[in-house]
């Protein structure tokens, strides 16, 4: 070799060496992933591994930026600070512009890339149940509505738009989506799911975070295991066996992770057998991370970490509660303010939690970081924001998931599509003008309610409106802080004692501007306690008008209320929870003494002042006024909805206030009745379904919801959308799903159906289809064998549509008992009039599989029987495989 072209080799070989040898090598991007988190890991603090660990919603403006320099696993943009940041590390607003927030979380990234000593960077995250909750992002139909759809595709774009939407924020990690099985309908987070079926739940997940995965945004499904107990209610601790949470439960969490690609999941509020999800080794470790292998990071719910201590009382404080979080499976600590790691931060340092146990946590969180690309390209261009609020692009797409998440549940006499012949249009309801979105939900980019969309299409058409009624559930107000007054400022004076007797010197005194508690995890103070713990509130009380006011208390037992030094309730005794009502006479401009007393000796106090929020005529006015529209015009749209959510959950699934008494009121008109139905849950309906001509279920369908119900009623779009969840006849069957196990008796009870009103899958359509030649492409096969389902389906009627072929499977003879029914195969197809299609369904053995007696999982030998139909009762042909020994 020329000595003058070795000797520039062995230069050029020298400075390369120098060159990389400056760089550490968790910087290098040409080195493994493995290579660079185990390279950081033994440059990184005790404390910096911790608050890789730590991560808070937002409380960066509250803190100064030298509170961050052992940097943070991530961060939730959060509500907006008053005033100038003055030196604070920056201070948001949820609603600002979306340039402005984009130009934020760089500037946040900035901080913790060039500020901290080790340069992590840190991943922003959100919520993005149905669209990103942010301004400017596109609200699509809620959860149970794009489950409502039936169409994985269809779900996939919806979840690359939101995708999209949010990475160009430089939103990294969303805490989405929920795929708790909502079993009971009661639950009033239903709405935030897909519904009470595995199969169709995880098909929906799979769709939803593979797109984001593969944009390189982290999905966290929630809430890891069941978040729904006893009676419906939110976060009950629940008692389920591991077959139960083998076959109905996992599911949706198992495909996410290993069909979907998450890697992230987040525990649940509740407990599991008597241990909190948040530190449950056979949860986290044994099945998430050991058998499913898990590669990803564990967070825990907002301040569930805590739970040992105030929920559950399994922990004597909140550094146990954390040793015991992360000693079991937990890796990252999810707080809702900054000030929270001094609680959980000691036993971190301490040793009290094994090294090896937060070496994994931490090597979790910065192999996504890396994954991510975030320690190469941290910060995002603002080009493609300022595209999206150019031109809107999705809102075409957020109308066709509205259009096809619509559950036609009646059509008597074909009263949809509309003639076209009609001269006017009732429009009646609240929920008519309230276009709301449903829980989770940013405000949309522009939202057209139902009025406004019938409006916009109906061109010569009269389209009045009537309010009628509402979801108000009650004709009462808080009483507000502008009626109250003592010592010359608003509200009442309060002494609290930590007894039930209002005995002793008080151990608070306070100002409350309003009655209005409802004291779960924590009771009044600290110096009260949660329990054993009593209150008086004096002052004076205004009306705004002369009259006569029905004024109260709502709330537990143990309260009474003088009004002009007069007792006029009492209801010291505990028993239950009420609200007690009674007149009082009041004069504009004159002021009256009150008095209010309330003593709890358990827990879970709650105590509120009250009194009327209308005339008592104002109810029955509205619906005379809808009544008369209904007269004058062709057809009434009478729109009407429910009330629930997050720890909202419902005792009864009928329509709130008074709005059953506007549907009868309206029907018994004689005139055409369409009823729109807005929720995200079953709603019975025995006291009125049979007085009206038509019912569908629109959930809360998205910012473009006005536009798809107009689609949909003047038949431009012919709806075909299926229950995700069953709508049972009365609470009482609850809970009701189609595919449970063989009873030892029957289904039905004394005086009352066990039937469901409307059955997991149903849907109608504005046309017919029919099914015929159901072929198999083998008699009997192996187990390990797949077998080739096809049959027809030709639309008899006269208008195009779509028809959701659904294929159930019952496994006929087993070594334990099995469900009657179960989901495993489903397809939406468009047909025109009098058009034919053959589909096809393949089935193997994960389709036929079950857990034995041992929870092995096997495909037994044995006769399984295919359903297929358009509903899990509306079955329309019928065949069987033998599976050989």
């Amino acid at each position: 070799m020329n000595r003058l072209l070795a000797l520039t080799i062995t230069l050029f070989i020298g400075a390369s060496s120098a060159h990389s040898q400056s760089i550490p090598p968790y910087k290098n991007p040409k080195l493994p992933i493995e290579t660079r988190v185990k390279d950081l890991l033994t440059r990184m603090t005790p404390e910096e591994k911790f608050w890789q660990l730590f991560m808070i919603p937002g409380d960066l403006d509250k803190a100064a930026p030298e509170q961050y320099r052992n940097g943070l696993f991530g961060f939730q943009v959060s509500a907006a600070s008053k005033g100038d940041a003055g030196g604070q590390l920056l201070s948001y607003n949820t609603s600002e512009d979306p340039l402005a927030l984009t130009r934020k979380i760089n500037a946040i990234q900035k901080y913790f890339v060039e500020q901290t000593r080790l340069g992590i960077p840190v991943i922003a995250f959100d919520e993005a149940l149905h669209g990103l909750v942010r301004d400017g992002a596109t609200a699509f139909p809620q959860a149970i509505a794009l489950a409502a759809t039936w169409d994985t595709t269809l779900m996939g774009k919806v979840a690359h738009a939101i995708a999209t939407e949010t990475k160009a924020r430089g939103i990294r990690d969303i805490l989405t989506p929920v795929v708790n099985i909502a079993a009971d309908p009661r639950w009033g987070r239903t709405e935030e799911t897909y519904g009470e079926d595995p199969f169709l739940s995880s098909a929906m997940g799979v769709s939803f975070v593979g797109a984001f995965e593969r944009m390189g945004i982290i999905t966290t499904p929630k809430h890891f295991i069941a978040n729904v107990g006893d009676g419906g209610r939110d976060s009950y601790p629940i008692h389920m066996n591991e077959r139960l949470l083998e076959e109905i439960y996992l599911p949706p969490f198992k495909a996410a992770i290993q069909k979907g690609g998450s890697r992230s999941i987040m525990t649940s509020y509740n407990s599991l057998d008597g241990i909190a999800s948040s530190s449950n080794h056979w949860l986290l470790e044994e099945k998430l991370k050991k058998e499913w292998g898990f590669t990803g990071f564990v967070i825990s719910d907002a301040n569930a970490v805590g739970g040992e201590v105030v929920l559950h009382n399994t922990s004597k404080d909140y550094a146990e509660s954390g040793k015991h979080a992360i000693s079991n499976g937990m890796d990252v600590i999810f707080q809702t303010d900054y000030n929270h790691y001094k609680l959980f931060q000691p036993p971190f340092l301490n040793g009290a939690i094994d090294s090896g146990r937060i070496n994994d946590a931490v090597a979790r969180v910065l192999h996504a970081k890396f994954e991510l690309g975030l320690f190469e390209q941290p910060y995002v261009t603002e080009d493609l924001v300022k595209e999206l609020l150019k031109n809107k692009i999705h809102k075409p797409l957020a109308r066709q998931a509205a259009r096809e998440s619509f559950v036609l549940l009646k059509n008597a006499a074909h009263t949809l599509p509309l003639n076209p012949d009609i001269k006017s249009i009732a429009v009646i309801g609240a929920e008519a003008i309230a276009g709301r979105l449903g829980g989770y939900s940013g405000k949309g980019n522009g939202t057209v309610n139902m009025l406004d969309g019938i409006r916009q299409r109906a061109g010569k058409i009269r389209v009045e409106f009537a309010e009628g009624a509402g979801i108000q559930e009650s004709n009462w107000n808080i009483v507000p802080a502008t009626a109250l007054s003592s010592g010359g400022q608003p509200g009442l004076k309060a002494v609290y004692f930590k007894n039930v007797s209002l005995a002793g010197p008080p151990v608070l005194s306070r100002q409350d501007r309003e009655l209005n508690f409802s004291w779960t995890l924590f009771g009044p103070s600290e110096e009260t306690g949660n329990n054993f713990y009593s209150a008086r509130w004096t002052g004076k009380i205004s009306a705004p008008e002369t009259g006569t006011f029905n004024i109260g208390l709502d709330g537990n037992d143990g309260y009474r209320l003088w009004l002009d030094n007069k007792l006029v309730i009492d209801n010291w005794r505990k028993q239950s929870y009420r609200t007690s009502l009674t007149d009082f006479n009041f004069e504009k401009g004159k002021s009256y003494d009150i008095k209010v007393e309330f003593h709890e000796p358990v827990a879970n106090g709650s105590i509120r002042l009250i009194w009327t929020a209308a005339q008592p005529n104002d109810r029955h006015k509205k619906i005379s006024e809808a009544v008369a529209l209904a007269k004058r015009s062709d057809i009434a749209v009478i729109v009407a909805g429910i009330h629930e959510g997050e720890f909202q959950d419902r005792a009864f699934l009928s329509l709130p206030g008074a709005q059953e008494d506007l549907i009868r009121a309206v029907a018994a008109t004689g005139k055409p009745v369409v009823v729109l139905l807005t929720g995200g849950s079953a709603i019975t309906m025995s006291n009125w379904l049979n007085q009206v001509n038509t019912v569908m279920m629109a959930w809360y369908p998205g910012e473009e919801g006005g536009h798809a119900v107009a689609d949909v009623l003047f038949g431009d779009y012919n709806p075909a959308g299926r229950l995700p969840i069953t709508f049972p006849v009365h609470e009482s069957q609850l809970p009701l799903v189609y595919n449970h196990k063989p009873t030892g008796r029957g289904d039905d009870y004394h005086n009352l159906s066990g039937q469901p009103l409307f059955p997991f899958g149903y849907g109608l359509s504005y046309t017919d289809f029919e099914y015929s030649d159901l072929r198999m492409s083998s008699a009997s096969i192996k187990a390990t064998d797949t077998l080739r389902i096809s049959f027809k389906v030709r639309n008899t009627g006269k208008l195009a549509g779509e028809e959701v072929v659904q294929l159930y499977v019952r496994d006929l003879l087993s070594s334990v008992a099995r469900p009657v029914l179960e989901l495993k195969a489903f397809r939406r197809l468009h047909l025109q009039s009098g058009e034919k299609s053959q589909v096809s369904f393949t089935i193997g053995s994960e389709e036929l599989s079950m857990l034995n007696r041992e929870l092995q999982r096997v495909v037994e030998p044995g006769e399984f029987r295919f359903l297929i139909g358009s509903s899990s009762r509306d079955i329309r042909l019928k065949g069987s495989v033998i599976v050989q020994e």
